[in-house]
């Protein structure tokens, strides 16, 4: 069984959507044995998203909490097929890291390679430490050359929980998810669970993402959520020494 410690892609209240506040996320975080918990709230391009003056004051947050290590970033919009995203570089530079993600509000699907072409273009940006839910059968990509970009760029592949539901809107990702991770194991690409928790009943809920990559034997070497270190390599900002250190449990 994959053993994880960490949950990056979490929303509050602040994201419009979602429905717990920062301090009932990361209680919950404590409460289920999470080490490191990500709060990355949508940019502003998603309906009833924040200001973006709210990603310019994250220092008043302590970075620990309730006995939870805490990183705060946000949930980039890929806005076109060039890559682009939507927060300009006075805001970039308050994140601890971004996800880069395709949103249908945000985002008009192209031809497979427009879509692979805008995550392309993403992985490039400084800011963008992780492709968020990258398995949206609306917008259909190539995987192998998306992952063998992201090897090139040193950015992490989410397998998102909350896209395996059985009920959520997104287009055949059990299907692209075991294609994505075939191709990852094959070029030794590393990969990332998370949440996608919108509640505090869902921070650190990796159940349906954890069950595919045991379904087909993902090697678990290649998943980064067991150790604080393994992410370190991807996100630059865990190297501080608050983070180093953490450690799977059972």
């Amino acid at each position: 069984m994959i053993h994880d410690i960490l949950d990056l892609h979490t929303h509050t209240i602040m994201s419009g959507h979602a429905y717990n506040t920062m301090q009932e996320m990361i209680r919950s975080a404590s409460e289920k044995g999470v080490q490191l918990l990500g709060i990355t709230e949508h940019a502003p391009r998603i309906p009833g998203a924040c200001h973006p003056f709210y990603f310019i004051n994250f220092k008043v947050v302590p970075r620990e909490q309730f006995g939870v290590k805490l990183m705060l970033g946000c949930e980039l919009n890929i806005i076109d097929y060039e890559g682009h995203i939507d927060l300009e570089p006075r805001y970039l530079a308050g994140l601890d890291y971004g996800i880069a993600s395709i949103h249908e509000p945000c985002y008009d699907s192209g031809t497979v390679a427009q879509n692979t072409a805008a995550y392309l273009g993403a992985m490039k940006h400084p800011a963008v430490h992780i492709i968020g839910h990258p398995d949206d059968g609306r917008f259909p990509i190539d995987y192998e050359t998306l992952v063998c970009a992201a090897k090139e760029h040193h950015v992490l592949l989410e397998v998102n929980s909350s896209s395996l539901h059985p009920e959520c809107h997104r287009l055949n990702a059990r299907k692209n998810y075991i294609t994505m991770l075939e191709l990852c194991r094959k070029h030794k690409v590393s990969i990332i669970m998370d949440s996608d928790a919108h509640a505090d009943a869902d921070v650190g809920n990796h159940t349906r993402a954890r069950a595919l990559l045991e379904e087909i034997g993902f090697p678990e070497e290649l998943v980064v959520n067991t150790s604080i270190e393994k992410a370190a390599e991807y996100i630059p900002y865990l190297n501080k020494p608050l983070y180093l250190g953490g450690q799977a449990h059972d």
